[in-house]
């Protein structure tokens, strides 16, 4: 799981810098479990939870929160993820599919959630998810029903800042320590397993002093 995190925090950096040389993205952050250390917790599936037992959580995606300009070129976007993650592999032997690559959209300001951009390669794919309300209003941009990001998800010890136009990279995920941690010693409302984000309507909080 360990390894996992550290390959995932080095794709993270690979795609952030190519998604930030489209010129509609104003920053980058990463946000969920990858920000994080890594944590000890009961799964929910026998025998571990009847057990009592921990076990590392597993980092499945790449969660990426991207300020952006307009949303009229959102394909560029798309192909800039594909092709992140293609050069990724090849030149590292890091493996991560670009579906994996999470990319949450953001207008105004932080608390400004859009929707997500889509993993598929045309829009409308004519797949059920697309008749979601409000899916391809925006060419690429993905809805999803009774999505909400859960509130806190961007404060500024659960996320990472990765790029600012203006400023350019602030930091690197890759050097951010690969602690593990107790999911018992964690706050109250701060375990991973409350990231899966559940409700009828999207919002999000400033990452603080960022908006």
């Amino acid at each position: 799981m360990v390894a996992r995190q550290v390959g995932f925090r080095r794709a993270a950096d690979a795609i952030a810098a190519d998604l930030a040389k489209v010129p509609e993205v104003r920053a980058v952050a990463l946000f969920g479990s990858l920000a994080q250390p890594l944590v000890r917790e009961v799964p929910r599936f026998q025998p571990f939870r009847r057990h009592g037992i921990e076990i590392l959580h597993e980092c499945g995606d790449i969660d990426l929160a991207i300020a952006i300009d307009r949303l009229d070129n959102l394909s560029a976007l798309n192909r800039a993820r594909g092709r992140a993650v293609i050069d990724l592999h090849e030149q590292s032997g890091i493996g991560v599919a670009h579906h994996q690559v999470d990319i949450f959209l953001f207008g105004e300001g932080w608390a400004d959630y859009l929707g997500r951009l889509c993993t598929f390669a045309q829009c409308p794919k004519g797949k059920v998810e697309c008749l979601t309300p409000g899916c391809g209003r925006e060419l690429f941009l993905k809805q999803h029903e009774g999505f909400v990001l859960e509130p806190g998800a961007l404060a500024a010890d659960r996320s990472v800042l990765l790029y600012e136009r203006g400023s350019g990279f602030l930091r690197r995920a890759s050097d951010l320590e690969a602690t593990v941690i107790s999911n018992s010693s964690l706050p109250r409302g701060c375990a991973t397993n409350t990231s899966r984000r559940r409700g009828p309507s999207p919002a999000a909080r400033h990452i603080a002093d960022r908006g």
